[in-house]
């Protein structure tokens, strides 16, 4: 590890000696740790972690200081982690036991995750169950019939959001986890008298990151509560009552949202819910975020600002700062971040790139600059704005390249248009599936997109709309758990409709 960057270890045993009664994580009702708890339950969970025999662990429990503990305790062991999300699929996280080469699991849920494991026969050799914090856990040794190679010094595996039944396990050092921590620290302008309250499973990167490592590098309180408690139910269920209430109750002065999520807070803002006191910084990511409602958020006084990241870069690569937020882009790059630009336009990034995928022996993609897929640019103020996917490009019958999330973005900046997926491949001009915002009726659809087409170039215009049968959401697998797209389970449910529009003669050609 870089000895530049204070480990979160360190800086809890720093605390600890200087702050011993400072709160460092927070649970349900009257849970509470100190820095002194903390350190002293890490160790603790150390030495249980130790007589497991571990070689990779699986966490596969709810938000709560336990999962904290945990995975400090696995950082002391340099014991490879793996966060286990609970909107896995049965396939997907037998998957991940398999590829990662999982031997021990802690989870809060062991009757349902038995019956998993049993459901693709997967031997249990033993278990036992210990209390960590204030809840009791249970350890299953797993008869592992694979041992993986994983990179060496891999500390945590994370894998993708799941788009396909089989994600991609990224191998991360503890040396990027802390530079990504540390430069968050620097830009958020971190401070002990913040808490974060943890909305998003800290089985997500992203959470692990800003709402675990970056609080206990501050000295600050990280707000552990199950997802229930903060309005969460399953992948994608929200009680934004529940979410509102938390946000109060925690005092919680940071966060970090999806799209949805932050659409979901302003919305109930502006229909009267009482501004969360506190805040003074929610990150968003994940997705491409909507301007208008950034602006919405800003119109509200919400302390917002998007951000840019992937897992194999060990999450967030640019950030906008508090003191110069620039609505539009995904902000500058961290300070740890180089970034330039392949011919093509595709943004390349240095600083802290992984080590490789699980059962990828070759890891060629491990060069010095890693290839996001995402094409970008700067602005003249060294702004990062993101323009499109690569892979997600299309080329028109007449030869022309359309990002088809740029379309996509202009479309839902319409008050009409909730959310929209547009196609075009081979095609000579362009459709799109629209989900149009609650109450909108057509005509106001049709005036938006008509508004639309004339700040557009001609090749990028949508000259036909199909009425969307329900939302796009992670429940009918049109929406990743972050709020992307999958345009394939789009296109095949619509691809009838879409053929249709092409063999309509009336429509004039661009």
């Amino acid at each position: 590890m870089n000895s530049q960057y204070q480990s979160t270890l360190t800086a809890i045993a720093q605390f600890a000696a200087e702050s011993p009664n400072k709160i460092a994580l927070q649970g349900r009702a009257t849970e509470t740790l100190t820095y002194a708890d903390l350190a002293v339950s890490i160790e603790l969970t150390r030495y249980r972690l130790n007589r497991a025999n571990a070689n990779v662990l699986g966490i596969a429990m709810d938000n709560s200081p336990a999962w904290a503990i945990v995975d400090l305790a696995a950082m002391q062991l340099n014991l490879p982690v793996v966060p286990l999300p609970y909107f896995f699929s049965a396939e997907q996280t037998a998957h991940a036991i398999d590829d990662a080469g999982i031997n021990v699991v802690l989870s809060d849920q062991p009757i349902l995750f038995k019956q998993m494991l049993d459901l693709y026969g997967k031997k249990i050799l033993q278990e036992k169950q210990y209390l960590i914090g204030d809840k009791v856990l249970t350890e299953l040794i797993l008869d592992s019939e694979k041992v993986s190679e994983l990179p060496a010094g891999t500390a945590k595996i994370t894998y993708t959001s799941g788009t396909t039944g089989k994600p991609k396990g990224v191998c991360l050092d503890a040396a990027a986890l802390n530079r990504v921590s540390h430069s968050l620290l620097e830009v958020t302008k971190a401070r002990p008298t913040d808490r974060h309250l943890s909305i998003l499973p800290l089985s997500t990167l992203l959470e692990n990151i800003a709402g675990l490592y970056v609080p206990l590098l501050a000295g600050a309180t990280a707000v552990l509560m199950p997802s229930s408690q903060v309005g969460l139910t399953g992948a994608t269920g929200l009680n934004v009552a529940t979410m509102m209430e938390a946000l109060n109750a925690s005092k919680a002065t940071t966060t970090v949202l999806t799209p949805e999520l932050l659409a979901a807070l302003v919305t109930a803002i502006e229909s009267g819910y009482s501004k969360p006191p506190y805040l003074r910084f929610v990150a968003v990511g994940g997705a491409s975020v909507s301007p208008q409602l950034l602006n919405r958020a800003a119109a509200l006084g919400l302390p917002v600002y998007e951000g840019y990241g992937l897992s194999e870069c060990a999450s967030v690569v640019a950030l906008n700062p508090p003191y110069s937020n620039k609505i539009g882009s995904v902000g500058k790059t961290l300070p740890h971040v180089a970034i330039k630009f392949s011919g093509d336009g595709e943004i390349l990034v240095k600083g802290a790139s992984l080590l490789g995928y699980t059962g990828d022996t070759n890891n060629e993609q491990c060069a010095e600059y890693f290839p996001t897929g995402d094409i970008g640019h700067f602005d003249d103020d060294g702004y990062l704005y993101i323009t499109a996917r690569k892979k997600n490009q299309f080329i028109t019958s007449f030869g022309r390249n359309v990002a088809p999330e740029w379309v996509e973005r202009e479309l839902t900046m319409s008050p009409f248009i909730a959310q929209a997926a547009v196609f075009g491949e081979a095609r000579p001009w362009n459709v799109a599936i629209i989900v149009p915002a609650k109450n909108a009726i057509p005509a106001e659809v049709d005036m938006s997109i008509a508004e639309i087409n004339q700040s557009l170039p001609d090749y990028a215009r949508v000259s036909q709309w199909i009425l969307a049968e329900a939302p796009f959401s992670p429940q009918n697998n049109q929406l990743t758990s972050n709020g992307r797209i999958r345009r394939i389970n789009i296109l095949q449910q619509y691809q009838q409709k879409i053929d249709e529009k092409y063999k309509e003669q009336s429509y004039a050609v661009l």
